[in-house]
């Protein structure tokens, strides 16, 4: 794993999640694969393996550069701006 400078620009302690699951396919009935966690502002979003991989689209519509896995037993983060676990 590498570090990159968006790790630097994160809130510290980390934000509590919004949610337990990813509202957005709980709200479109839909079940996600594997979650996923913003680092920037909580947000809990479904991974590219999930039907609308609102993980990905939650850092097009805003940005916020790193999360991580919201999967017990895990804890890699990745860096949607460098495409790299951080």
């Amino acid at each position: 794993m590498s570090e990159c400078p968006h790790i630097a620009e994160l809130p510290r302690p980390e934000p509590a999640p919004q949610g337990e699951t990813c509202s957005e396919c709980l709200a479109a009935g839909s079940n996600p694969v594997q979650l996923r966690f913003c680092l920037v502002c909580g947000q809990v979003g479904c991974c590219d393996s999930s039907p609308h991989q609102h993980a990905t689209q939650h850092y097009k519509d805003t940005g916020h550069a790193v999360m991580r896995t919201f999967e017990p037993g895990q804890s890699w983060r990745w860096c949607f701006v460098d495409g790299s676990i951080v």
